[in-house]
């Protein structure tokens, strides 16, 4: 009976898939093949068709009241030849046959130069998928009054909270993504991927000076999940931390020990090491860390997973969008460089197995070896333990945005919420401090390792080369011995 049960839900996405993207245009599984058919030329290595139906919804709290936001849907398909390392590659945004022929014709034309040689196809193969969130409509999991309702209830809260909240800004966003992969071995496999987020920012002022704090989450879940106790909690540490912002400091610069929170600051893992391990960087040989697996690459104790396969997380796929399950694929083992995050495109290069990180924004875009949920696993260390342990140095447990140079490893980092820290104490909150190092250095840099991994509260988003996924990232309370810190002062 096992097997028959795991089976159900790749059956029932495949349905979907049917019904929204091939049904309502006349088109069946003979279509697909016939298309992949057509574009299976003599030197053509592989051949993929990605039909894509999204159904986005945005609201927007700004001065008190709530603006109807964004609605939109967007459907279409690419069409995909791969010949050695060159791509051919199509797109459309209508469902027809005879725009699928169209963009087949036009991917021959460019992949095959002309020749005329049949290829036989694969057998159809049901892709193996993982059941890792349910498949439903998060839009219509809760009605407009209620999404009104949610956002007017986190204005009201944070106001409520402290006098010097002068101003909230809240943001609620569902997203349906329905996706149908046809591939030229014959794999079939479809995904329906539910996505929310909650996004929060209030403004505290206090005698002419103003600052924010931020907050918000979300995951692959119904809006229901934002209860009355969760806005609590994003509440209270977006004013929690514009509060404490109001009594920041400059930073001081200069290289310094520096201790990341836990949870979100994974986002410096994800610059400093996890773009470096993308297949296509190391296939080029333009990755800081191409050539280097077996070889140590960070301190003992260091172990780095990149994981698409956690339940209900904003960066996990049933399947990745080529049509492999998703994996949980470790990166770095104690310290060791073990593999890179793969596509097919780049797997087939360098003669290993695709790793379930195939991923593209939408049709339009081709697929690139992108992270899921990247994280680093926990030590055994206290992490109050760790902070005490700073003899002069920052501590760092909240970050904007950064940025990475893949080739040499260098990253910038904003700290958003951040102290210093003298004698194993926090003395006052700082503002403006940057971190830059590089990614390769700052992992050999690790010293000691908490206890208390946590996973970012489900609002990453990651950019490359145009493309915007959906990510998460994750660690524990990390000390690195020796970050340059560009201050404000």
């Amino acid at each position: 009976m096992g097997p028959m049960i795991a089976r159900e839900p790749t059956l029932a996405r495949l349905a979907t898939a049917h019904s929204l993207l091939l049904e309502p245009y006349g088109l069946d599984e003979t279509h697909l093949r016939r298309t992949l058919s057509h574009i299976m030329a003599p030197g053509v290595d592989d051949a993929d068709l990605y039909f894509q139906y999204t159904r986005a919804e945005g609201w927007s709290l700004e001065e008190g009241i709530v603006k109807s936001g964004s609605f939109s849907i967007d459907q279409g398909v690419g069409v995909r030849a791969v010949s050695g390392d060159k791509t051919a590659f199509a797109y459309s945004d209508d469902l027809s046959w005879t725009a699928l022929q169209d963009a087949a014709q036009n991917v021959r034309a460019i992949a095959a130069q002309g020749q005329q040689r049949q290829v036989k196809l694969g057998a159809r193969k049901v892709a193996k998928a993982r059941s890792l969130y349910q498949e439903f409509d998060p839009i219509a999991s809760l009605d407009s009054a209620a999404k009104v309702a949610l956002l007017e209830r986190v204005e009201q809260l944070a106001k409520a909270q402290d006098p010097r909240v002068v101003q909230v800004m809240a943001s609620l966003a569902s997203e349906y993504d329905v996706v149908l992969v046809a591939r030229a071995d014959g794999t079939l496999a479809a995904d329906v991927r539910p996505l929310v987020r909650l996004s929060l920012t209030v403004i505290a002022e206090q005698g002419g000076r103003r600052e924010a704090g931020s907050s918000g989450g979300g995951g692959r879940f119904g809006l229901v999940r934002f209860d009355e106790a969760q806005i609590g909690i994003y509440v209270n540490e977006a004013v929690q931390a514009a509060l404490t912002n109001l009594e920041s400091r400059p930073a001081p610069a200069g290289e310094m020990t520096v201790v990341l929170g836990p949870g979100w600051p994974g986002v410096l893992l994800h610059e400093a090491v996890g773009h470096g391990l993308e297949g296509d960087f190391n296939r080029k040989g333009s990755s800081a860390f191409s050539g280097c697996i077996g070889q140590r690459v960070a301190a003992k104790g260091v172990t780095v997973l990149d994981d698409g396969t956690l339940a209900d997380r904003r960066g996990s796929l049933n399947v990745d969008d080529e049509g492999c399950a998703s994996q949980r694929n470790v990166l770095i083992e104690d310290g060791i460089l073990r593999g890179y995050l793969q596509d097919s495109l780049n797997a087939r290069l360098l003669g290993v197995k695709p790793t379930g990180n195939g991923r593209r924004e939408s049709y339009a875009h081709l697929p690139l070896p992108r992270m899921t949920n990247t994280y680093m696993l926990a030590g055994d260390k206290d992490p109050q333990e760790i902070i005490a342990s700073i003899k002069r140095g920052l501590y760092a447990s909240n970050f904007g945005g950064g940025q990475v140079d893949i080739t040499s490893g260098k990253f910038v980092f904003s700290a958003s919420q951040a102290w210093w820290v003298e004698d194993g104490k926090l003395q006052y909150p700082v503002k403006g401090a940057t971190l830059v190092g590089s990614g390769p250095q700052a992992l050999k840099k690790v010293s000691l390792i908490g206890n208390d991994l946590a996973l970012d509260s489900g609002v990453g988003t990651c950019g490359k080369e145009g493309q915007s996924l959906p990510v998460g990232v994750g660690q524990p309370t990390l000390r690195i011995d020796g970050l340059t810190v560009g201050g404000t002062a």
